[in-house]
């Protein structure tokens, strides 16, 4: 992925731009796009700085606080399949996935491995 273009290059662009030169001149000097330009004339007019946003910020997981506490509850209650407990999530209003599950699951330390007997192997 790509870094945002530095402060400094982002003043220089827009000082050459206050002294009049017009955007397609300054982009082909400093090599950037023109809409470069008008954007960061709106950041400093909205904001008064240059400095270039926040990139890939962390989510926060959608199985953790009451949720993770209840889901470990269950998990020892009784047998379980993924796609089992995605829909009694989805009965209490949490909108989750197979996959998220599993990822839950695993990071509690649980197989998915069958034992002899038929059933569900024991925590690992």
């Amino acid at each position: 992925m790509t870094r945002p273009y530095s402060e400094d290059l982002r003043e220089r662009a827009l000082a050459r731009s206050d002294a009049g030169e017009t955007d397609r001149q300054i982009a082909a000097a400093l090599l950037i796009a023109p809409s470069c330009l008008s954007k960061w004339r709106k950041l400093r007019r909205e904001t008064g700085a240059l400095k270039p946003g926040k990139m890939n910020g962390h989510k926060k997981p959608t199985l953790s606080g009451w949720i993770a506490e209840w889901l470990r509850e269950r998990l020892a209650a009784a047998p379980f399949t993924t796609r089992q407990l995605v829909g009694e999530l989805a009965a209490q209003g949490i909108k989750t996935d197979r996959r998220a599950v599993w990822v839950f699951v695993r990071a509690q330390g649980l197989s998915f491995k069958k034992n002899r007997a038929g059933g569900r192997a024991r925590p690992a």
